[in-house]
């Protein structure tokens, strides 16, 4: 197996978890946070996409999905369509509102397709590459794909639990 493989199969499993934990939601439930403070599950894919793009795009050079093919206009949130979720307050995580699951699904199947055209064209030398030169180390390629696939599934896992909680509160929930 090779790294690009390796990579491409990480990648798959994102989008299983982000599925699993959207799909079939209402708006409703897409937005409910456990506490004032806590993320949606709306915003924790949308977010999760976001980084997902825009690091990809960065690395391969081309513009990101959220702004190529216009998904920033069809969820029309009143925040630039730079950002990608860090630094979000509360109000923030509360103008994260779509009206369906299909919406977030939809750009996130959008990212994850652009990134597999990524893979697929990854050269194993191409790995080495630094990317980004503001870190001591300097990040790598390898390293920052790493560290995508790691957050991306950590708030893919944040978002299959609010599911389950929000799940568990309903009439004859699980």
């Amino acid at each position: 197996m090779t790294s690009a493989e390796l990579l491409t199969d990480a990648f798959g499993r994102i989008r299983e978890e982000v599925h699993g934990a959207a799909t079939g939601l209402t708006a409703e439930q897409l937005a409910y946070r456990i506490d004032g403070s806590a993320n949606s599950i709306g915003w924790l894919v949308w977010h999760l996409s976001r980084v997902q793009d825009d690091h990809i795009a960065d690395v391969a050079g081309v513009e990101q999905v959220y702004t190529a093919q216009g998904w920033a206009e069809r969820f029309g949130f009143p925040f630039s369509a730079t950002g990608i979720g860090y630094g979000h307050r509360s109000a923030d995580v509360d103008s994260v509102r779509v009206d369906s699951a299909e919406l977030l699904l939809g750009y996130h199947d959008a990212v994850h397709a652009q990134t597999l055209r990524f893979l697929e064209s990854l050269e194993e030398a191409e790995l080495a590459r630094v990317v980004d030169a503001n870190w001591d180390p300097p990040v790598t390629l390898a390293v920052r794909l790493v560290s995508v696939v790691s957050d991306d599934l950590q708030h893919a896992g944040q978002a299959a639990y609010v599911r389950g909680v929000v799940q568990r509160r309903e009439p004859g929930g699980l």
